[in-house]
């Protein structure tokens, strides 16, 4: 399948009030799910229609919320059969929060959590937030579809690795899709300084030798969306490593490999290439870093011949 343009009019603008949306939706999931390593249980994940919590226990029962990218609502559902949605249009934060907080009280949830952002420059209360109003659905659609095709790339990865690894999932507070392998091995203590995060945040995270990879939309800095990979902590000769495909650089600023996804969707087969990069930066960071990876690593999937296959039916 194609995978789609995000040079889209308007497309920066929506994709920071989504941001400020999928902050306040994370939070809830934060403030109710079991806490995990490395903080596993506040992302979101990619479903059928869009972004999802995944189920969530509350009191006796569960709770899911679905940002549904093609109908164009936020939809959320409960284990008691419960269903209200409020719809995904251009309007302020503030008011999606106050509408946002109203779905709340109607399923009886009480969830205490931040009312602001996070890992941002200008963390703005959501209560107070008129800033950022858009929403363009052929954006928000087309994001959704990049982040699918992404996965889908990235779960085949995840499969080359017998390591402990994360699930891909969507971090609400950098606002990108992430997989990230671990060596195994203990990291030096992170020195923190995302904006508007504590350090114990970034501690927690990279308690362990991580090689990551992910998609990210830009923002206000850094607009050009791309796909990134990182080592931490980054071994010596990692920014001067080999990588494919043609178009990779590391970037001084990010610290990290990235390829621009605009190129990327433009080339014969993107999926191949987006492999080759995730294959041979994750290669640079494990070799330069002296990973075990005999132990770590499995040879990519090939089906037996279909009759050789064994029955899955009796």
């Amino acid at each position: 399948m194609t995978w789609p343009t995000l040079q889209i009019p308007g497309w920066q603008e929506t994709r920071a009030t989504m941001h400020m949306w999928t902050q306040i939706v994370g939070k809830t999931r934060l403030a109710l799910a079991p806490f995990q390593n490395h903080w596993w249980h506040v992302p979101l994940y990619l479903s059928s229609r869009g972004l999802t919590t995944s189920a969530v226990p509350w009191r006796d029962h569960e709770l899911e919320l679905e940002f549904d990218l093609v109908r164009h609502v936020l939809e959320m559902r409960s284990s008691l059969g419960q269903s209200a949605a409020i719809p995904l249009v251009s309007r302020p934060v503030a008011h999606f929060f106050r509408d946002y907080l109203e779905l709340l009280e109607s399923f009886n949830v009480r969830a205490k959590f931040l009312k602001r952002p996070v890992e941002v420059r200008e963390s703005i209360y959501f209560e107070q937030d008129f800033k950022h109003r858009t929403y363009d659905p052929e954006w928000a659609n087309a994001l959704w579809r990049v982040l699918m095709h992404t996965r889908n790339v990235f779960e085949q990865f995840r499969g080359e690795f017998v390591g402990k690894a994360s699930p891909v999932h969507f971090f609400w507070g950098s606002f990108d899709l992430a997989a990230t392998r671990f060596s195994g091995r203990p990291a030096p203590r992170h020195p923190g300084g995302a904006p508007n995060c504590a350090n114990y945040v970034m501690e927690e995270a990279y308690s362990h030798e991580v090689s990551s990879a992910g998609f990210w939309p830009g923002d206000d800095t850094f607009p050009e969306a791309i796909l990134y990979s990182y080592a931490y902590p980054e071994p010596q000769g990692f920014a001067d490593a080999a990588v494919a495909p043609r178009g990779a650089r590391y970037d001084g600023s990010l610290r990290e490999f990235v390829l621009p996804y605009e190129q990327l969707r433009l080339v014969e087969n993107p999926d191949e290439k987006l492999l080759d990069f995730l294959r041979s930066t994750y290669a640079a960071a494990a070799t330069l870093a002296r990973w075990d990876r005999g132990a770590l690593e499995r040879a990519p999937f090939s089906p037996p011949p279909r009759e050789a296959a064994p029955a899955l039916h009796g």
